[in-house]
């Protein structure tokens, strides 16, 4: 079923479903890039159609609704553990095939990968509705098409904005109450990017040799990089993270555990017990990042995990190009392999 509104009636829409809902959607954020106060693109909470930003890139993915920066797991008192209660509202985000293709990838982590489910990521995903933006032209630095990341079914409504109006494809009942008052039309296709500006050739996991970890290329990665992490924390995919004990100040034996964002850019990921650091060097962070997105993930679960969103390509402060490294990698097996 398909509706056709226009943004006053989008805005009733936002009204109506704000009482059981929080409406996420690409935004401005207002002198909110750290340590510069500029303003930057991110996902928030809505409260009118005006404020939904389209031809913009977000600097931020919206995967911290689903997995958020800070989490408290649980609290302890002595010998007493509570596990952290939920009462977060339910969400809609309003996002484009590619991030909801990423949302998918770090649900497999999340939720598949092994006997384990995540039931702070679950009871998250269970509170959540994903309404797909149509998008048909992408960004400079996407390259989701080459990722087959381009595409998704798993919506529960489908959103077009165009001059004339806001068309709305409804996949899921539950919302047939908020839009049957509205103009009904001909279901129509949901359209997608077919073709991006920028392609990406990713090699074949069969034709990935183990040499290519000491290949040359990585040292290129060791004197460019700085090892910020803005990468890791902008990817929709990028789901590691580390747990800190937060103590009271007044009762050394109560606190809180807490998860918190890391990857594999970031200092003393790799670091063990006993001081031992698997990768020092940033051209090795490199390599395992990139091995893992194109690599292991794909070996595991059949796909890669990079969905080509290119949001690495736009926050490194030195200029480097994951989309670039891909590729380069992909010539040197090609080239080993003649």
């Amino acid at each position: 079923m398909a509706y056709k509104l226009n943004s006053e009636k989008f805005n009733d829409v936002i009204g109506r479903l704000s009482e059981d809902y929080d409406i996420i959607a690409p935004a401005l954020m207002p002198f909110e890039m750290h340590h510069s106060n500029q303003d930057v693109y991110g996902y928030r909470k809505i409260d009118s159609f005006k404020e939904i930003v389209i031809d913009k890139k977000t600097f931020f993915s919206p995967k911290e609704f689903l997995f958020p920066p800070r989490e408290t797991m649980f609290y302890f008192s002595g010998s007493q553990i509570e596990e952290a209660s939920y009462t977060g509202k339910n969400i809609i985000i309003l996002l484009r095939a590619c991030d909801i293709n990423g949302l998918e990838r770090i649900k497999k982590i999340f939720l598949n990968n092994g006997d384990v489910e995540d039931t702070y990521f679950q009871r998250r995903l269970g509170k959540t509705k994903l309404w797909l933006i149509e998008c048909d032209e992408g960004f400079d630095s996407c390259f989701c098409v080459s990722m087959n990341s381009n595409k998704t079914d798993n919506y529960s409504v489908a959103l077009k904005f165009t001059d004339k109006g806001i068309y709305a494809n409804l996949n899921d009942d539950i919302f047939l109450d908020v839009f049957k008052s509205f103009d009904k039309i001909e279901e129509y296709r949901v359209s997608f990017i077919e073709k991006n500006k920028l392609k990406v050739n990713v090699p074949l996991p069969e034709n990935v040799d183990i040499d290519i970890f000491d290949n040359f290329m990585w040292n290129e990665y060791t004197q460019r990089c700085i090892a910020c992490g803005r990468c890791n924390t902008s990817c929709v995919t990028c789901s590691c993270f580390t747990v800190q004990d937060i103590i009271c100040d007044e009762n050394k034996n109560q606190g809180e555990r807490r998860r918190v964002w890391t990857g594999c850019h970031i200092d003393d990921f790799s670091l063990i017990a006993g001081g031992h650091d698997y990768r020092t060097k940033n051209g090795e962070r490199m390599r395992f990042k990139t091995m893992h997105k194109i690599y292991d993930y794909n070996k595991r679960f059949g796909e890669n995990m990079c969905v080509g969103c290119g949001r690495c390509d736009d926050v490194c402060p030195e200029y480097i190009s994951f989309s670039k490294c891909i590729n380069k990698l992909n010539d040197i097996i090609e080239e080993e392999k003649k």
